[in-house]
């Protein structure tokens, strides 16, 4: 069956509304040998969202068609994602980001990884009421940070607070009304990245070669554990999960998933992949 482990996650912020649709297409593509099963777009005007995901390529799925239902110009946020996956049927219910609609507001989201508790998760949320749409990992994130939500001040503390409960490999990009986050596990176990692009507009994604293609400047690695929180007050960091576990990139991001001209964790993938050839060529 191969391995199917990886996909891609991308995030747009701007500071005034621009197409930030474009932009995730452009990302998403350049992310696009991280998942061939489904690809989607959830963009954000203000709290009013418009998203587009079906199965597909991203080219095929966004045809010339689509990307005009945007309206250009007016958003200032977007979530993007392209799936290979890892739990979950091959079928649209799947596709991501996933939406949830709640008593404070929607949440988009979209994750790379797999939880290594999920099945329990979703049998608790499940004897709480919850009724789920689909058979991936993400719903169930996407719910415990929504039951989060309702007992907390603000979305970074509702996904704070889930991140300790949490247990397995993610990096996500989120978005509510007036903010963009991401976070990665504490582990490392998954890549994620942001820059900015020289008219300030933030670019979260899971490899910097997605950076490189809507013309953004890598700044860093998101490290393990973190929480980035990105909104009109800047940018803001979060750290109460660094440090809880040692740091275990996945080896298979180096030598598989990853494109070669991607930096990950300081390590540009080429240099890596010809390294190894000369060891093996030089024994």
């Amino acid at each position: 069956m191969g391995l199917h482990e990886e996909c891609g996650v991308f995030g747009v912020f701007a500071d005034k509304p621009i197409n930030v649709a474009g932009i995730a297409y452009y990302g998403l593509y350049a992310l696009q040998h991280r998942g061939q099963e489904s690809c989607g777009i959830v963009v954000n005007d203000d709290g009013v969202f418009a998203s587009y995901k079906d199965l597909g390529l991203v080219g095929e799925v966004f045809s010339p068609d689509v990307l005009p239902r945007f309206p250009a110009g007016t958003m200032t946020m977007a979530v993007g994602h392209t799936r290979y996956g890892t739990t979950g049927a091959t079928n649209r219910n799947n596709c991501q980001p996933i939406e949830v609609n709640h008593q404070k507001g929607k949440m988009p989201l979209a994750h790379n990884g797999n939880l290594s508790n999920a099945s329990e998760l979703r049998s608790e949320l499940e004897l709480s009421g919850a009724i789920f749409h689909t058979t991936s990992d993400t719903e169930t994130i996407a719910y415990i940070i929504t039951r989060e939500r309702l007992k907390t001040t603000s979305i970074e503390n509702a996904l704070s607070r889930a991140m300790d409960t949490l247990d397995g490999t993610y990096s996500l990009v989120l978005m509510s009304p007036q903010k963009l986050m991401c976070a990665r596990d504490p582990y490392g176990f998954r890549p994620l990245c942001f820059g900015k692009t020289k008219d300030g507009v933030i670019v979260i994604a899971s490899e910097s070669c997605a950076l490189k293609a809507v013309g953004a400047e890598f700044i860093r690695d998101v490290e393990p554990g973190e929480i980035l929180v990105f909104s009109k007050d800047g940018m803001k960091s979060r750290k109460e999960h660094c440090g809880k576990r040692s740091k275990q990139l996945c080896i298979f991001e180096y030598i598989y998933f990853a494109r070669p001209d991607s930096t990950i964790d300081h390590l540009l993938i080429l240099l890596l992949v010809s390294f190894g050839f000369f060891i093996k060529n030089n024994r």
